[in-house]
């Protein structure tokens, strides 16, 4: 069997996570999201990230965060910044403009959208003709795996407060971000500069689900009730709940999506002393490197990946680590690729 590098979702859970669903056995919970775990991993979550007026809510994965939050916020006629290989943009079937909201996208750098990309839209869109941004989405890590910088965050926080735009971090892969080499945001400075973001579980050890994190007063009015309409208040948001629980204790998201970041670095550096190149720096548990169309049919028979970007003969793959990855495993990679190269 091919060992895959698609995703960082392609393992199972943490057995951590499954101890913990198996130990609750037949215990009776309240429904909804009201039950003694969500209320205790929400508090778990509230004092890592420094804020206790937050409101945390649990959700069964990215794309029913992405569309739920945002079309909570928007008024029919406004739309949202985002960089053009943004997840909500190229990968969720259309589910924001399916709720009615136009997608604004600049192109940013190295997968990251710049405060002057905000400007430029804003400029462009300054009467009733057109759809009137009001909400700016990025993600951590970037769609390339890069990761932003506490100053960038503050340039891309500090356009939005001037012109009265909500800000909005799609974190189904903060974890790794935030246990990045480059990192230097703390969760404290992530809940002051911006209004909503989200910590991502499926990429991260969980069977599935995210924990929406809401610090500004006035998304989180009603916000229970827009969850029931677009069907993401569980019944059930206690499984998620306990999942949290186990991967929070002691620490074990962070240990493991260091674990992820560390296999990712070292498989980069094995590819770089191979001789291949990579599109954007690894700043995380996402590769990008740039093969030769004949290696990346001699990797394919072995290994499963995304396809990038096709220029030339060569052929950019997408490569993910997760936090299950076996250093072995990268080590017969770079072993394979040498040979084959």
């Amino acid at each position: 069997m091919k060992y895959s590098f698609k995703s960082d979702y392609c393992e199972l859970a943490h057995p951590e996570v499954l101890k913990a669903l198996i130990n609750v056995g037949n215990k009776q919970f309240d429904g909804y999201g009201l039950d003694e775990y969500s209320l205790r991993a929400a508090e778990m979550i509230k004092k890592k990230i420094n804020a206790p007026d937050a409101d945390v809510h649990f959700i069964s994965g990215g794309t029913h965060a992405n569309l739920t939050v945002i079309s909570s916020i928007l008024r029919p006629y406004e739309a949202v910044i985002a960089p053009d290989n943004g997840h909500i943009f190229v990968h969720e079937a259309g589910a924001i403009e399916a709720t009615g909201h136009k997608i604004c996208t600049a192109p940013g750098v190295n997968g990251k959208l710049e405060a002057t990309d905000i400007e430029e839209i804003l400029i462009t869109h300054d009467d009733e003709h057109m759809v009137s941004p009001k909400l700016v989405y990025i993600s951590q890590t970037t769609e390339t795996g890069t990761v932003y910088t506490k100053s960038q965050l503050q340039e891309i926080s500090k356009i939005c407060r001037k012109h009265n735009l909500i800000l909005f971090i799609d974190g189904a892969r903060l974890n790794v971000a935030m246990n990045s080499y480059v990192n230097d945001l703390s969760y404290a400075d992530i809940t002051n500069l911006v209004d909503v973001f989200y910590i991502g579980g499926t990429k991260n050890g969980a069977l599935y689900g995210e924990a929406i994190v809401i610090t500004n007063e006035a998304i989180k009015k009603d916000f229970r009730i827009i969850l029931k309409q677009r069907g993401a208040l569980l019944s059930k948001g206690a499984a998620i709940a306990i999942q949290f629980e186990a991967l929070l204790k002691d620490d074990l998201m962070d240990k493991i999506a260091k674990h992820a970041n560390s296999m990712a670095t070292k498989m980069a550096k094995g590819i770089t002393d191979a001789g291949y190149e990579l599109l954007s720096p690894v700043e995380s548990n996402m590769l990008l490197p740039i093969f030769p169309d004949i290696i990346v049919d001699k990797l394919r028979e072995k290994y499963e990946f995304y396809d990038w970007k096709k220029t030339n003969g060569n052929t950019t793959v997408r490569l993910l680590t997760s936090w299950a990855t076996p250093e072995s495993i990268i080590d017969e990679f770079i072993t394979y690729l040498k040979s084959v190269g």
